[in-house]
């Protein structure tokens, strides 16, 4: 494979929403982008491909978040009829401070990501690109430490999820973590 154009994004926080989380009461960010998340992106970017990524972040924060049910309940008040959402609190483990490397087949689509923000599951963890585009081997990608989900099926691989864009068929990648992919945030203050 020739040169690969990388594309940084940044944020404050993020959360990929894992594929068994439905209305899990506690739910921790996942540490992978899966390939229907990276199909999402490139549709979003408006690029030809997104040929591999890598996630690092500096730890995992515990919120809570309120949510409602998606069924109406129906009370009688009086003579009235009202309908109300069940309410409850979930704890969400969100990334902090993520950092991902997008890699690009041509200089034109890294162009064209790096104009962009970019969301991982949810619209409010917004990362931004960082300046510049750097160009980079496969040898040198697979040296870059960080999480990554190397699509396909191996004796490794997982089950990740289901491919909404084709059919939702089953989705299996092998994880794999180069170096230290936790951010020393006293190196970056």
């Amino acid at each position: 494979m020739e040169a690969m154009y990388i594309v940084e994004y940044n944020g404050t926080f993020g959360f990929i929403k894992p594929w068994t989380a439905v209305r899990d009461e506690k739910t921790f960010s996942q540490q992978f982008l899966t390939p229907s998340i990276i199909e999402g992106l490139r549709q979003k970017l408006g690029v030809t491909a997104i040929l591999r990524h890598k996630l690092m972040h500096a730890g995992t924060s515990l919120q809570q978040e309120r949510t409602q049910s998606r069924a109406f309940e129906e009370k009688r008040k009086g003579g009235l009829r009202q309908a109300a959402r069940a309410l409850s609190i979930i704890n969400r483990g969100i990334m902090l401070y993520p950092h991902l490397w997008l890699a690009f087949p041509t200089l034109a689509d890294a162009e064209l990501a790096a104009e962009q923000h970019i969301c991982l599951s949810r619209n409010e963890d917004v990362l931004l690109p960082s300046s510049g585009i750097d160009t980079v081997s496969e040898a040198e990608f697979d040296r870059m430490p960080g999480f990554e989900l190397l699509f396909g099926e191996t004796p490794n691989s997982i089950l990740v999820g289901h491919n909404r864009y084709e059919g939702n068929v089953p989705m299996y990648g092998e994880i794999r973590i180069t170096g230290n992919p936790i951010l020393d945030l006293s190196l970056e203050l």
